[in-house]
């Protein structure tokens, strides 16, 4: 295995000491300032309707989960940062079911969920600067991510057979905060808008790292839109299930695969940049349980490689056998020889408009099996990349 001095070092520099309590109170009673930052350190669940202000930096000193009945406010332009920790101590945010997150950015206002190693500030933020000032953008592991569960239909099951719900990946089973799963598709998580989640992905053992953004059995009541996922160690968003769409999405960068779909996800991403993750840049896999749902991916711009970093993704899609998806309208460049589309006789996955920009000669090399009729060389890209402008990535220059 290669070491990589790089992150070792950023994690050595991290090795502070993480908070352990997540018992349910007041946060304004157990938070406190960090002396050293100034940080207002999050340390305890938060059980009542609770703001966070875009004049401070918060800091999540654990694993901290907004309980059933509450409701986090985050103000446009707000810094969240998460301490170092793997295993049971990796920071994250997590709403659970009955929980809601209103996190409503804006396009010149983003929210940013990082590491306290990224030393980016609200008056950066507030100035247009949303790029680190000092991690790189491949800099991942260095804290947990973002969860949201809800109580829409999951298709799953054990020995017993179907379960309407399970504990969600990236969080032990031993706090029952983690569940996700239900009878509800029209749950309403709360409203997620222009919010960036970087260098995140902690691994909490076993080879099990959090998502960038996980969505767990999250109903079609909640509104996504507009997410930035960069430098990941796992996956940039992740879906098992539930109901919810997602509009104007970025995943740079990631360590797994990009879009990650699991358990009949039955909702539609739309309008999306997919820039060289380190595997797959679409997982999508087929119901776990005798539910069957499908789900819609359209209008994307795939940057499957990253010539110039040596970065270099796996598949271009790839799917089960028993996978339910329509791809439509899906532009994939800087393609390397020997990346294909997989199992393109799936009967549940349909293409349509998917291109790929290669020569005509070389399009059967790129797909195993024989060309669907919905897959063409040539074409090009028809998401919106204008609406994705706000992203780090798209300051950057990687359109």
């Amino acid at each position: 295995m290669k070491t990589d001095y790089k992150k070792m070092a950023f994690a050595l520099m991290l090795g502070i000491g993480v908070a352990f309590s997540f018992t349910a109170c007041d946060p304004e009673e157990n938070n406190n300032n960090d002396v050293d930052t100034g940080n207002v350190v999050v340390k305890e669940n938060i059980s009542t309707n609770t703001t966070w202000t875009s004049d401070k930096v918060y800091q999540l000193g654990g694993r901290i989960t907004v309980l059933n009945g509450a409701t986090l406010t985050i103000e446009p332009g707000t810094v969240i940062k998460g301490e170092a920790g793997t295993g049971p101590n990796a920071t994250a945010l997590l709403v659970a079911r009955g929980g809601k997150l209103m996190a409503e950015g804006t396009a010149a206002k983003p929210i940013i969920f990082t590491s306290i190693a990224d030393e980016i500030t609200p008056e950066l933020v507030a100035a247009g600067t949303f790029a680190s000032p000092n991690l790189d953008p491949d800099i991942n592991g260095l804290w947990g991510g973002v969860l949201i569960l809800g109580k829409a239909k999951i298709s799953a099951s054990n020995d017993n057979g179907d379960v309407s719900e399970v504990q969600i990946e990236g969080i032990p089973t031993s706090d029952p905060n983690g569940l996700y799963g239900g009878n509800d598709d029209a749950d309403n998580s709360g409203v997620i808008k222009y919010v960036s989640i970087r260098h995140g992905g902690a691994n909490i053992g076993s080879g099990n790292e959090i998502n960038g953004l996980t969505l767990g059995g999250v109903g079609s009541g909640t509104v996504i839109e507009n997410i930035e996922i960069v430098a990941n160690q796992d996956d940039g968003i992740e879906f098992f299930g539930g109901k919810v769409s997602v509009t104007n999405v970025v995943v740079w960068n990631t360590g797994d695969d990009a879009i990650d779909t699991d358990q009949s996800w039955s909702g539609t991403l739309d309008n999306f940049v997919i820039i060289a993750p380190g595997d797959h840049n679409f997982e999508l896999d087929g119901p776990e349980g005798t539910m069957e749902a499908g789900h819609t991916i359209k209008n994307g711009h795939v940057i499957a490689n990253d010539f110039e970093l040596e970065r270099f993704s796996a598949d271009l899609i790839n799917v089960d056998n028993n996978s339910i998806v329509a791809l439509q309208n899906i532009f994939f460049t800087d393609i390397n020889e020997g990346q294909q589309i997989n199992r393109v006789t799936a009967a549940g996955v349909t293409f349509e408009g998917i291109m790929l920009d290669v020569a005509a000669e070389d399009l059967a090399s790129h797909v195993n099996g024989d060309v669907p009729a919905g897959v063409t060389a040539g074409g090009s890209s028809t998401a919106t990349l204008t609406s994705l402008s706000w992203t780090w990535a798209s300051q950057a220059g990687k359109f």
